[in-house]
């Protein structure tokens, strides 16, 4: 029998429920390595951060085949949560690269074996320069562990499937530490929301980490006019600039906020048949007291009044309470949660 005839039968026989019995178990063995893992981590895990932050310059990751594209990712993490980063392969480094490493730079190499030729070279190479090295590896015993200055130990680890040949638990394993590093080293840095915001302009994430004063509606885009005024007044004298809020912002004689109301305020009223108090004062009807946000507060913040309070237009006051802006719901759409859009 060929081993295509042979691959077609053993699919036949590998039902759905086979199929999501297998699926689920990958998961759950991948899961328990890294609890597993969790509890493993020691000092050394404390240590490998202590000679990062004492570096003047970057983490310079390494690793080749599937520890190497966990490696870039780990380089990804570190460098978008306030830890400078690069990612060097090995072949590429032992042909020219090494170059761009510098004596200042700290070396963070991942192997599971610790014994991939091209990673001990590179190591060997950096160790020459000056560099102190991290290894992320399976035992401090390695060729790899015994080269490094600080050893990150994942342990004996079972790779998941029916062969357990694939690296899966193990690059899992190195990922989650990894992240844990960048986290750790972001936190300990004390890396800001508004820092990651700089390394983040693109993008729904990006939007999110604006600043209110970034995205807010303002100078002739706002309607703003006396509580005093009645509503008819108001909206005859209020003209159309640009994005049209939907919300007349209610200033007291002192021009700090006292209200607001809304289109839909007013549709009410025409509604309900109450045209006579289209006359009176339009702080009879009005919002009093509307919730507020500061314009340096960061977007989601703002996004997320607009969700839990169900409302759709939310003034931005200075520290006097006077506004200076709004945040309307359309502006915001594309980042509310689905429920509330």
């Amino acid at each position: 029998m060929s081993m295509a005839a042979m691959a077609s039968r053993t699919a036949a026989t590998f039902s759905q429920f086979e199929q999501l019995r297998e699926g689920r178990a990958v998961i759950k063995q991948e899961a328990e390595t890294l609890l597993e893992l969790a509890g493993r981590l020691d000092m050394d895990f404390c240590r490998a951060v202590e000679l990062i932050l004492q570096a003047n310059g970057r983490v310079v990751v390494t690793g080749i085949g599937k520890a190497g594209l966990i490696g870039q990712k780990i380089s990804a993490t570190l460098a978008s949560t306030g830890t400078r980063s690069q990612f060097l392969h090995p072949t590429e480094a032992l042909h020219g690269d090494l170059g761009c490493l510098g004596s200042d730079d700290v070396l963070l190499a991942l192997s599971n074996s610790g014994e991939t030729q091209e990673v001990c070279d590179v190591v060997v190479a950096a160790r020459s320069l000056g560099l102190s090295c991290i290894a992320l590896t399976a035992s401090e015993f390695s060729t790899l562990g015994s080269q490094a200055a600080v050893v990150l130990r994942l342990g004996s680890i079972r790779e998941a499937g029916l062969m357990s040949l694939a690296p899966t638990c193990s690059t899992a394993a190195m990922l989650a530490v990894g992240d844990a590093l960048a986290l750790v080293l972001s936190r300990s840095r004390g890396f800001t929301p508004q820092q990651f915001a700089v390394l983040h302009p693109g993008g729904s994430l990006g939007r999110r980490l604006r600043t209110v004063r970034e995205v807010m509606r303002r100078g002739t885009q706002l309607r703003i006019a006396p509580q005093s005024a009645t509503i008819r007044e108001v909206f005859s004298l209020q003209t159309s600039h640009g994005r049209r809020t939907g919300a007349v912002m209610l200033i007291d004689s002192d021009g700090r906020l006292s209200g607001l109301f809304t289109d839909s305020d007013l549709a009410r009223l025409l509604e309900q048949h109450r045209e006579g108090q289209l006359d009176r004062p339009i702080a009879e009807s009005m919002t009093m007291s509307p919730l507020t946000i500061d314009a340096d507060s960061l977007l989601h913040e703002a996004v997320e009044v607009l969700s839990n309070r169900k409302i759709s237009e939310l003034p931005v006051v200075d520290d006097e309470r006077q506004p200076i802006g709004l945040i309307d719901i359309t502006d915001v759409i594309g980042l509310m949660p689905p429920s509330t859009t």
